[in-house]
């Protein structure tokens, strides 16, 4: 067996502990949690934290963990997203996490919901740390068309009509603990569109969502104005 390249910088020969060295492991660990809002927003999207950017070496976890197979990754990136659920609800709340699911075909290629992963670790993490926690998933995920080749305006469509809900899912939510933040994480936040939609289509069937939880934002940048006409 071959020794393994760190799952952040992918520099070999590091000692690693869950796939990453301890140079990434402070990286990403330094990083707090923040509000953050696509511009424009979706109409209905929540309000928004992420823990930071979708860049460097919080990136390369992510894609690392979500494309490459690297699932010893879900421990420590659901840490991280524990650690943005806590700076965004109030200590004694109890937290009732949902999450967006993959699509069947994503789940397969990844060899299971990559999203339902994180939010399990992630409500372990708070648990282990005193926090009441728990997740449901009210939601099932219609196939669609991969979003990263996709413009805003068709993220918006797709998103419209990518959700149906699980009613043994809506039942667990409404099981939780009296007086529950309900959070919806996902794992990166570029337009919205899919926070959004997931949001409306929850608060149809009752289901208040009181705030979205994403590991990273995408910043984007605005189109140029022509300097000659």
């Amino acid at each position: 067996m071959l020794p393994a390249s760190c799952a952040g910088c992918g520099r070999d020969g590091e000692p690693l502990r869950s796939e990453v060295c301890a140079t990434c492991a402070a990286t990403v660990q330094a990083l707090r949690a923040a509000p953050t809002r696509p511009d424009p927003p979706p109409p209905g999207l929540p309000p928004c934290v992420a823990l930071g950017d979708y860049a460097g070496e919080l990136r390369e976890l992510i894609l690392a963990f979500k494309e490459r197979g690297r699932h010893r990754l879900a421990a420590p990136l659901g840490a991280l997203l524990a650690e943005a659920v806590a700076a965004s609800t109030p200590p004694s709340a109890p937290a009732l996490l949902l999450y967006v699911p993959d699509t069947a075909a994503a789940a397969r290629a990844r060899h299971g919901d990559h999203m339902r992963l994180l939010a399990r670790a992630a409500a372990a993490r708070l648990r282990e740390a005193g926090r009441s926690a728990s997740v449901a998933a009210p939601l099932v995920a219609l196939p669609k068309a991969d979003s990263a080749h996709l413009s805003s305006a068709q993220r918006a469509a797709a998103a419209a009509g990518g959700f149906a809900l699980r009613s043994r899912g809506i039942a667990d939510v409404r099981r939780a603990a009296p007086g529950s933040v309900t959070l919806l994480l996902d794992d990166i936040v570029t337009t919205g569109s899919t926070l959004a939609a997931a949001s409306e289509l929850l608060a149809g069937a009752g289901v208040r969502v009181d705030g979205c939880v994403v590991l990273a934002a995408t910043r984007r940048i605005p189109p140029q104005r022509a300097i000659w006409s």
